[in-house]
């Protein structure tokens, strides 16, 4: 047996039916639509239609606001900064920024600066610089003996700026 002589057995494979090619076909007419009217034809916007009455998305209230374009953060955590460290991608003795976490290969992209999280344990007395820093990620580090500034994340705005 070689494998351009595999096949399915006769009758494993049904043919698409051909729909709208005459009333003898069993398929034709209406095509398996139903009846008449705009449900039969194609490119129907009816899904939120109530008959006239007002649709639930206009009776209910809109709430809140979505930035067009928020800041994007990479995020870290402790635990994996820890494990640079000790694998010696990282030197703790010198300052750390984002520049120095995505050669470490740490975080693959800088996006709009590196926000520092609490899971896990740090053990070394680093400095680092971020963009934003949860307040357990700041108890941790100080904690440690280490030091944390938070500087302004860039955005769009700012390049624009400069």
């Amino acid at each position: 047996m070689k494998l351009n002589e595999l096949a399915d057995k006769p009758g494993a494979r049904k043919g698409r039916t051909r729909i709208g090619r005459g009333i003898g076909s069993g398929k034709g007419k209406t095509g398996g639509r139903g009846v008449k009217g705009q449900k039969s034809r194609s490119g129907v916007s009816i899904k939120g239609f109530e008959g006239g009455q007002m649709p639930i998305y206009r009776r209910l209230p809109k709430r809140g606001f979505n930035k067009h374009n928020p800041a994007e953060f990479a995020e870290v955590n402790l635990g994996r900064l820890q494990e640079a460290i000790d694998a010696k991608k990282i030197d703790a003795s010198k300052p750390i920024d984002a520049a120095v976490l995505k050669e470490a290969g740490v975080v693959r992209r800088i996006k709009d600066g590196i926000r520092l999280l609490g899971k896990g344990e740090l053990k070394a007395k680093v400095t680092i610089t971020v963009a934003g820093a949860s307040k357990t990620a700041v108890a941790a580090v100080e904690k440690a003996g280490g030091k944390i500034d938070v500087v302004a994340p860039k955005t769009g705005s700012d390049e624009a700026k400069a």
